[in-house]
């Protein structure tokens, strides 16, 4: 590994969220073919990774609107925080029902309250009973928090202070330094995710669904 990417990945400070561990409570194993959806520059094995940019890491380039796909081919889909950014998210889940197999899983995961990010475009945000509307023929088995107020405030902290100072350098040296110091406050949600109210800042939120 370049020494450059090496100082890269020691100064990067954790991620500002942990993940709730009921997310994956559900048991949706994986089949022979599964489909990622907006992978970007992941790599994940046991997935064809799909994006609508062509980058490493990206198995096939195409518009989530239109997958490349026959009927019930794959297993699972995973369509992580990629609702956003279309245009008709509608048509999005329709086109995951109709490429996965009859008991096959999909998994949605959107942000509610989150920075505007645009992947090309940043259109909308969703709540568990907005992607409840979604589903449409899927069977939903199970809805919640991925992330909850404490990475929300967090996230939307460091975008704060970024967006106070005029500099490129200035914005990322400011959130290594603040990210490394304010980390382990995201540990605040494994209490706050319990509470009744956490909906009310939840960070991203997920859905498992299955097609009958």
């Amino acid at each position: 590994m370049p020494l450059r990417s090496r100082l890269e990945g020691w100064l990067t400070p954790p991620k500002p969220y942990i993940l709730n561990p009921r997310e994956h409570a559900v048991n949706a194993p994986l089949g022979r073919w599964n489909l990622y959806i907006g992978g970007a520059r992941q790599r994940v094995p046991g997935y064809v990774n799909l994006d609508i940019f062509a980058m490493p890491g990206v198995d096939v380039q195409a518009d989530a609107h239109a997958l490349p796909f026959p009927d019930g081919l794959f297993t699972r889909v995973e369509c992580d925080a990629v609702l956003e950014h279309v245009q008709n998210p509608g048509r999005v889940v329709q086109e995951i029902e109709r490429v996965l197999a009859p008991g096959g899983w999909a998994h949605l995961v959107t942000p509610f309250c989150h920075p505007f990010h645009e992947y090309p475009k940043d259109y909308r945000r969703f709540t568990p009973d907005g992607l409840r509307e979604l589903a449409g023929g899927l069977e939903v088995i199970d809805t919640g928090w991925r992330t909850g107020p404490a990475a929300t405030m967090l996230v939307f902290t460091l975008e704060f202070v970024k967006l106070l100072l005029p500099w490129r350098w200035w914005r990322a040296l400011a959130h290594g330094v603040l990210g490394w110091l304010l980390w382990p406050l995201r540990y605040l949600d494994v209490w706050l995710l319990r509470m009744p109210r956490a909906e009310r800042l939840g960070n991203h939120c997920y859905l498992w669904a299955r097609k009958p």
